[in-house]
């Protein structure tokens, strides 16, 4: 018997709104519709009538996980356009801000992951790791979530204790390669929960524009940090990690690999931090103006690439603002990973992909 259940959009089991509508043949799904687009926030809308300063504060709310790089995004965009040169000791901070945001993401995802697997005690043992990380952060910035760090022309504020950091992820990297490691990559029960389950090949990876470890689990070895380095990414040496299963186990897997991947980013970016100014001498009048033109900046969130296109009329304005979030990219993809599973696997499976819709519905 064919019978369909819709997911959202507005559910006790959903931390944003949107709506899963699964078709089912008895326990399994044969398929499925992804609906978003319930809240419109305008933040496109609202920096195409902000200046340039106050639109680097709101970006920032586009994504209260990865917020740091939209206005990283946002500010090289307009460099790009205004001929601004971030000093090399701001590059390297920037990268800081960035992996440490990475780190903060993925230990929210591996604690959900974990969760939904049933391993409540891992799933503490994640969150304890993000709050190690969400003080680091609060330590260079005195914020938490939003960290109101980037400028135009470089950051707004030093890292003044590097070694304080280092101490931090000394305990981070000590508990990554105990449990976090252990658990995603050797545990039999987390095996026969994830493998062959959710899975998303290769040909349809590529053919949807997945993004982001979604694409690293099913082969695609995309990254930004690799394929265009920003920031002072071109300084440091480090891996990109790839999978070519494709299911939800090879999902876990690049998650964990990618967290000791950025400590030793960071490791690198601390231990070789510049000396010198921390911005240039950009004009930070509230009413400078841009010089006409277009600029693309894409970086590589903790989701995948981010896409800013920004259009200037030389005014102190933009005419234009476009934000291309990974989870828009990756969200269509979940059709084809729920297709042929257990309906029990379902909320399993599309937590893999990591989606955020806050992002996706701007």
């Amino acid at each position: 018997m064919s019978f369909r259940i819709p997911i959202g959009p507005y559910h006790p089991a959903l931390e944003e709104p949107y709506k899963l509508e699964l078709v089912c043949d008895g326990e399994t799904v044969t398929d499925a519709v992804m609906n978003v687009g319930f809240n419109f926030r305008g933040i496109e809308y609202l920096a195409e009538r902000r200046n340039y300063l106050q639109g680097i504060t709101l970006v920032e709310r586009v994504c209260g996980i990865c917020s740091n790089v939209h206005s990283l995004s946002f500010c090289q965009a307009v460099e790009q356009l205004n001929g601004a040169e971030p000093p090399e000791r701001a590059l390297y901070i920037r990268v800081v801000l960035a992996e440490l945001e990475r780190l903060h993401s993925h230990f929210l995802w591996s604690g959900v992951a974990a969760k939904l697997i049933g391993f409540k005690t891992v799933f503490m043992a994640c969150f304890t790791l993000r709050e190690k990380v969400m003080d680091a952060l609060s330590a260079i910035s005195g914020n938490r979530v939003n960290y109101g760090m980037n400028r135009i022309g470089g950051v707004n504020r030093d890292i003044a204790d590097p070694q304080a950091v280092l101490n931090i992820l000394d305990e981070m990297e000590r508990d990554i390669t105990r449990t976090i490691i252990p658990l995603f990559l050797e545990d039999k029960t987390v095996a026969s929960r994830c493998k062959g389950v959710g899975i998303l090949t290769n040909e349809w990876a590529k053919s949807m524009g997945a993004v982001g470890p979604l694409a690293r689990a099913s082969g695609v070895p995309q990254d930004m940090r690799k394929a265009a380095p920003y920031a002072a990414y071109d300084r440091f040496k480090f891996n990109v990690p790839v999978e070519t299963a494709g299911d939800v186990q090879a999902r876990l897997v690049v998650h964990a690999l990618e967290m000791v991947e950025s400590c030793r980013i960071l490791r690198q970016a601390l231990t070789s931090l510049p000396e010198g100014p921390f911005h240039s001498t950009t004009p930070t009048a509230a009413r400078f103006k841009v010089p006409a033109g277009t600029a693309i900046s894409r970086v590589e969130a903790p989701r995948g690439e981010v896409l800013y296109q920004m259009v200037s009329n030389g005014t102190e304005i933009p005419q234009r603002v476009r934000v291309r979030t990974p989870t828009f990219m990756n969200m269509a993809t979940v059709r084809f990973t729920v297709m042929g599973q257990e309906l029990a696997d379902s909320p399993l499976i599309q937590a893999s992909c990591d989606p955020c819709y806050s992002c996706t519905d701007r």
